[in-house]
């Protein structure tokens, strides 16, 4: 096992280019929102760490130089190296992402927990292991844990938005909305005219509650970003197999990153094929758009329950990365059962 980071990650690049195009890859894709992506990452760090005990009795093992095939079995290889090396943040943040995108948000939380530990001062590892203590929670709400975990990303940094938006949001379910105000308000000063104006309508809502004014006018918002036009398409076979009351959502999401969607769009699973618009009014976060990316990860998925969150019995399609630029088109064609 070697003892220098820049090897393992040196590999761990390397590894990525290799992956995406190998074949491996193709049928580990077809599972539920997120987990290609996430199984990306493992399977890298744990054919990173397999480069650089070659040379070794170790790499002699076939067991050893074997990629995994499946998520879980991904996410096994990397608990083992992490119990063998604990002390290696990313490493636990892969870990986290993976059993995030797997829905194990108590695995996640508790793997972003030792992430912290060895990376104290990372405001942006902060942020994202706060996010996943709330996701973990009742209620999704933010504990006493998280929300000193996001004092201290703004401590360090202070302009950290996302840090700063999940501290209001922290500070509204606390009801302390003046609280929320001096946290977001600040914001309006760093982010574009389309973030500020979605911020500015939290912000108002905030001032409602703690009896303020509302916020002085704004100048008039610049015209929408263009957006993404997804052409959806339902295999024939298993729209036999839909009730009367699925739910189609069409999701875009930041490539290898966190499994909040930066546009959604649900709608109702009728009149295949049809034609969905994703832009930056479809983002549930205000500090997160779709056009502040260059490019992103798009997935069309129908649920029988109604619930965002996938579930065995649903069908979608395979993952699409596109470009966010103007007039971005995609085509989605849901064939496949979710397991």
């Amino acid at each position: 096992m070697t003892d220098n980071p820049a090897i393992l990650f040196i590999a761990l690049a390397g590894v990525l280019t290799t992956l995406a195009l190998g074949y491996v890859l193709r049928p580990l894709w077809r599972g539920a929102r997120g987990v290609g992506a996430a199984l990306v990452v493992a399977l890298a760090v744990l054919t990173g760490t397999l480069y650089t005990t070659v040379g070794t009795p170790d790499a002699l093992d076939p067991a050893r130089r074997a990629a995994p095939r499946t998520l879980d079995a991904a996410i096994t290889q990397l608990e083992i190296k992490l119990d063998q090396d604990p002390g290696q943040p990313e490493g636990w943040r892969l870990l986290a992402r993976a059993y995030a995108s797997r829905g194990d948000m108590e695995d996640a939380s508790q793997a972003y927990d030792r992430a912290v530990q060895h990376a104290p001062d990372d405001p942006d590892m902060l942020a994202e292991a706060a996010e996943a203590r709330a996701m973990a929670a009742p209620q999704r709400r933010f504990d006493a844990r998280a929300v000193a975990m996001l004092e201290r990303a703004i401590e360090l940094q202070p302009m950290h938005q996302r840090a700063r938006w999940f501290l209001g949001i922290a500070h509204r379910q606390a009801e302390r909305p003046v609280d929320a105000v001096k946290v977001w308000e600040p914001l309006l000063e760093v982010v574009d005219a389309r973030t500020g104006a979605a911020l500015r309508e939290q912000i108002d809502l905030a001032r409602r509650e703690a009896g303020l004014p509302p916020l002085p006018a704004a100048e008039p918002a610049v015209a929408p970003a263009p957006g993404i036009t997804v052409a959806v398409s339902l295999d024939p076979q298993l729209g036999m197999q839909l009730p009367p009351d699925a739910t189609l959502f069409v999701i875009a999401r930041q490539p290898g990153g966190p499994p909040m969607p930066v546009a959604v769009k649900k709608l109702p699973a009728t009149g295949f094929p049809l034609t969905v618009a994703l832009g930056d009014g479809d983002s549930p976060m205000p500090t997160m758009k779709l056009s502040q990316l260059d490019r992103v990860e798009l997935i069309a998925r129908i649920s029988a329950s109604g619930n965002a969150t996938p579930a065995s019995g649903d069908f979608a399609s395979q993952p699409v990365l596109v470009g966010t630029g103007k007039d971005a088109r995609a085509a989605l064609l849901i064939d496949q059962a979710v397991p």
